[in-house]
Formats: structure tokens, C-alpha cells, sequence
């Protein structure tokens, strides 16, 4: 899936992409600042958290319940310096658990995301727009 979106657009996105029969565990990839927390947020509340979702920047994992009690994930893993850390604190129980789990800066553990798993890449473009890309 492509699609070129306004970030106030970002609602419709994740419903579309909630509509891919999405694999559990995503990947995102962009650069500082484009946007792929935002767009997690958007996916969270999609799948009925009510709750309001933030960034996991210094707790690296944020935890919340969306529709029928299932568990969602949400891990930026900016600031792990190694792969040991982020083994350390179970990460591979996060991410065969079933449950969902959104990965920003999947870069940082590569030998740990599982091998099925979908991928978004998000880039800015020209006055403002996005670009993104799913990999299912």
C-alpha cells in the first residue's frame, strides 16, 4: 500500500491501514520529526484506546488496552544503545506475545524483530505532505 496524506489526514490513514490485515508486529521508519508517533497514535485509537497515547521516549515501552481487552505496544527505542539492552528488559516476549506492537527505530534491535512482520516508511515530501509506505 502507498498513499500521499496531510496530517490531518492522519485518522483515514490508519483506518486504511488497519484495514490491510495487518500483520501484529510494525515496524516504522522515518526520520526524526515526520511523524511516526503521530501516526501510532492515530493506529492506538483506531484500535480503541481512549486513553491518551504519548511517546514511549524514556520508558522505551508504553502499554494500553484497545478493543475487547487486547494488548497494544508501543516502543521507540531511540535511546537503547545495544541490542543486550532492549534483550534485557524481554523485548522478544513483547514481540512474539500475539499481541500488538508498534516499533519506532526497529534499527537499533535488528536481530530481534521478528521475521514476519509489516513494515510503514514514512517520508516528508514538499509542503508538508507524507508519503507512506506499508509492507505487509
Amino acid at each position: 500500500m502507498q498513499r500521499t496524506f496531510a496530517l490531518e489526514e492522519i485518522q483515514d490513514v490508519a483506518r486504511q491501514i488497519l484495514s490491510q490485515n495487518l500483520k501484529k508486529v510494525v515496524t516504522f521508519h522515518a526520520e526524526m520529526g515526520v511523524g511516526k508517533t503521530t501516526l501510532i497514535k492515530a493506529l492506538v485509537g483506531e484500535l480503541g484506546v481512549r486513553d491518551m497515547a504519548s511517546s514511549p521516549t524514556f520508558s522505551l515501552v508504553n502499554e494500553y488496552e484497545g478493543h475487547n481487552g487486547e494488548r497494544i505496544y508501543h516502543f521507540d527505542l531511540y535511546r537503547l544503545h545495544t541490542e543486550e539492552e532492549a534483550y534485557d528488559m524481554g523485548i522478544d516476549e513483547y514481540f512474539y506475545s500475539g499481541d500488538w506492537c508498534f516499533i519506532e527505530w526497529p534499527e537499533k534491535t535488528p536481530n530481534l524483530i521478528p521475521i514476519d512482520h509489516a513494515a510503514i516508511h514514512i517520508k516528508l515530501l514538499p509542503g508538508g505532505k507524507r508519503l507512506l509506505e506499508l509492507r505487509n
